[in-house]
Order: C-alpha cells, then structure tokens, then sequence
C-alpha cells in the first residue's frame, strides 16, 4: 500500500508540473541557432570570428591552388596561337590518357557531337541543335590545340566546359577528339 502511496504522489507531481507549464511559448531551446538562424552577407564584418577575420574577396593577381591560368585569349588570334600547342600529357600513359578522355567525352560531348564524332549527337537528331561539325571537316582544321582551347572558351553555340573539367580533363577530352578525327578520317 505504502508503495501505492509514493507513485500517487509522483504522478500528481507530474501532473501539475504539466499543467502549469505555458504553452504558448516553448519551455527550453536547445542550441537556438538552429531555430533563428542569423543571416550573414556574403563579405560583410562579422564579430563572432577570431582577431576580428571576415571572408573577403582574393588579392589581385592570384589563383586557386592546383589551377594554372590558359595563357591563351579568348580571340581569333589566341585560337590560332592555341592551334601550334602540343599536349603537356604524360605520353607514356596515352592509353590511360584516353580512355579518362573517352569517359569525359561520352559524359559532356556526345550529346551534341556523337559518339564517333560526326556531328550526330542525339540533340542533333532531335534538331535540338543545328550546325554541330564533324571532326573529319578538312575545313575546320581541328588540333590537339584548338580542341582545347574550345573547351576552355567555347565557340558559337558551344558554351564553355571549364568550370565542369580541370585542365588535365580538358587535355585528355583533347586527345581523345584526336582520336576520334583520325578515326573518322581514315
């Protein structure tokens, strides 16, 4: 009985502990920036960090790590200077070299350009795009140079693909045109 007694008096307690809590406003927050998350402008001062830092836009002059700038312009004149450019690719894992640029290739450029490499993408098919040379044009004199420097800055229609490959990835899907050309023209 006398244990009766004693779990009546915790489930009263318990009880009115409920009851007078206010429910319009929650008891405890626990870690409330996850509640009311305080909004930051991308490159405004901000207190909060050590010896007073702010994120702030990168001296002049200076680039990302593991990034080398294309010494090329994005003009007639740097195109043409890019046709003389040889690939710095290691050749002896030219197999390697193209089979990473065979996989990039499928992935961003035979949509548009075919898996052969004929200018028969499946957008073309579908006359999503018109216009999508063959790499076998003799006109259009496509080298390992000019290859890249299409990645790099694009060409009519065709839009830039640097931001989705490094410049060793750009090297390889170079090579790989390459091959394709000298595929189609044999």
């Amino acid at each position: 009985m006398n244990s009766f007694k004693k779990i009546g008096v915790v489930v009263a307690l318990v009880m009115v502990f409920v009851a007078c809590q206010d429910k319009s406003k929650p008891n405890y927050q626990y870690m409330p920036n996850m509640y009311e998350a305080v909004g930051y402008e991308t490159y405004q001062k901000v207190d909060i960090l050590p010896n007073m830092q702010e994120a702030m836009v990168p001296p002049a002059n200076t680039v990302p790590r593991g990034w080398m700038p294309y010494e090329y312009e994005n003009t007639l004149e740097g195109k043409e200077l890019a046709r003389l450019q040889v690939s710095p690719l290691d050749s002896l894992q030219k197999e390697a070299n193209l089979a990473k640029g065979a996989e990039l290739y499928n992935i961003y450029c035979a949509i548009c350009h075919g898996p052969k490499g004929k200018g028969q993408g499946t957008l073309v098919k579908r006359e999503k795009i018109l216009g999508v040379p063959s790499y076998a044009d003799v006109g259009r004199n496509v080298t390992v140079g000019t290859a890249f420097h299409t990645i790099q800055y694009g060409l009519n229609s065709m839009g830039s693909y640097a931001s989705q490959m490094n410049t060793e990835e750009m090297w390889q899907v170079s090579e790989y045109v390459m091959k394709l050309k000298q595929d189609l023209t044999k």
